[in-house]
């Protein structure tokens, strides 16, 4: 099982990088919170990743991570019956893990349920059997930066397939129209701009 990769980055998009690692390329599929630390790198430049291998009867697929938190919580979420890893990288894109931790050990399913992809009865199956790992993760957390609404609501565009920059210039917008919005009601208000652009 391959556990970490470093080579020279050749490719990047939202959702997988290509990496030659000593002339080999591998095709390895990141979650948003990870191409962003990657976006840092200049192409060409040196990446490594933890990297989870799924084997498949008919593929194997690689998973990487910037840390090696992401990927403990990555597989934890494949423990989840009906979680396979294309939705746990999705679930992974939709919120910072920080944050996801943070929600799994309170059980906000509400929360978790704004992540595109997640229904209600996913998101009370993740409470139920990842809660008391998710405290136990929890507490190991150093003091993380605060992050505001707006970088979630950000993200969560993102992870609809705008660009960062057109995503930060609607959220803003749409604050501005509605101060005093929640998550729901700005995330609408900043794709019903875009779509009148």
């Amino acid at each position: 099982m391959i556990g970490f990769l470093q080579g020279k980055l050749l490719a990047a998009s939202p959702d997988r990088v290509l990496l030659d690692v000593g002339g080999v390329g591998y095709e390895i599929h990141v979650p948003l919170s990870t191409f962003s630390e990657i976006q840092r790198e200049v192409a060409g430049g040196s990446v490594g990743l933890y990297v989870h291998t799924h084997v498949r009867a008919d593929a194997i697929e690689l998973f990487g991570f910037h840390t090696e938190r992401e990927k403990l919580l990555f597989e934890k979420l494949l423990g989840v019956g009906g979680i396979g890893p294309r939705l746990a990288r999705v679930i992974l894109s939709g919120m910072p893990p920080e944050q996801l931790i943070g929600a799994l050990a309170s059980g906000d399913t509400a929360r978790l349920a704004t992540i595109p992809g997640v229904g209600k009865k996913t998101a009370q199956r993740m409470v139920v059997e990842l809660k008391d790992k998710a405290q136990k993760l929890a507490a190991d957390l150093p003091p993380a930066a605060t992050v505001s609404p707006e970088d979630d609501l950000v993200l969560a565009m993102v992870n609809l397939g705008y660009k960062p920059a057109e995503a930060e210039r609607a959220v803003s917008r749409a604050r501005a129209e509605h101060p005093d919005g929640d998550f729901q009601e700005i995330l609408k208000a900043s794709l019903k701009s875009l779509s009148r652009v």
